[in-house]
């Protein structure tokens, strides 16, 4: 089942849209094979603002971030996660306007131990636990722990609206990369869930154009990850044994060279995944069907 993903977004670097009332959209200048045109950040609310996600440490996007909010006073930087395209750009913002931080903790997972993606700098004010309810003026927000792409991963609900804040859970440009040991893809696929059983009638994502239709989006979403660990299981048994490496050929077929590695990375974590379901096992670095 192919998803429909939005493959272009007009807003300039530096420019600003609104996405829904209140809620405002700037793209980071930060484009890359895993980032798209790069980091959305968005402003929350009038006068008295949130800013959610504010992106790495970019003068540029500062200063548009500023621009924007000009004549008004940022109150809290919100961070979905810790991966380093998302959060460090919260240190020089609060350096700028005294806002306080706000997250679902640090970065979970050490350097040595594989969290080499993360931003362990980053230590919200004010840790944010999952349903817990966040009030400015004039808009509620509900944080909802959504591990998998990143075990301190965060969407935000707005209330009262259907507008759901979906970060790098749910992309509108790409699937997201699981990568182990802070990325889990049993994880990942509850949380698909979780948000899939919600209702809402828009999704703003980390990168990427606004969801418009989030339903037929979420289920091909689902139905591919369900495709992929059916083709993992598939190359094994025809194959007997191997490492993660050896099956991203039959199973991801032609790749753009930079994205090997991470397609490598998300077919371990299916692999953990099947194997916490008594359905792969390993000896060593080589799996096999169970």
């Amino acid at each position: 089942m192919s998803i429909p993903f939005l493959t272009s977004d007009g807003l300039a670097h530096g420019a600003v849209e609104q996405v829904a009332p209140g809620v405002r959209r700037l793209v980071c200048n930060n484009p890359s094979a895993f980032t798209f045109r790069g980091t959305n950040t968005y402003l929350i609310g009038q006068g008295e603002v949130a800013v959610l996600d504010p992106g790495p440490e970019d003068e540029a996007q500062l200063a548009a971030i500023l621009r924007a909010t000009e004549g008004e006073t940022i109150t809290r930087v919100l961070v979905s996660h810790t991966h380093r395209d998302h959060s460090p750009g919260a240190r020089p913002l609060v350096a700028r306007t005294g806002a306080m931080t706000f997250g679902f903790g640090p970065h979970v997972t050490p350097p040595e131990a594989g969290g080499e993606g993360g931003d362990h700098g980053f230590h919200p004010d004010v840790r944010l636990a999952d349903d817990e309810v966040l009030e400015g003026k004039g808009w509620r927000l509900r944080a909802l722990h959504t591990p998998g792409h990143c075990a301190n991963h965060l969407c935000f609900s707005l209330e009262g609206t259907g507008i759901l804040f979906s970060a790098d859970h749910v992309m509108s440009w790409s699937t997201s990369v699981v990568s182990p040991p802070d990325g889990d893809m049993a994880d990942y696929m509850r949380s698909l869930e979780r948000v899939m059983a919600r209702d809402d009638r828009l999704l703003l994502p980390g990168h990427g154009a606004p969801l418009t239709e989030p339903k037929p989006f979420l289920a091909a979403l689902k139905a591919h990850r369900e495709e992929r660990e059916a083709k993992v299981l598939a190359a094994l048994r025809a194959v007997g044994q191997a490492t993660p490496a050896e099956l991203v050929p039959p199973v991801y077929g032609p790749l753009d060279a930079r994205l090997v590695g991470p397609a490598g990375r998300s077919l371990l974590s299916h692999l953990l995944k099947l194997e916490g379901e008594g359905r792969a096992a390993r000896d060593g670095e080589r799996w096999m069907a169970v």
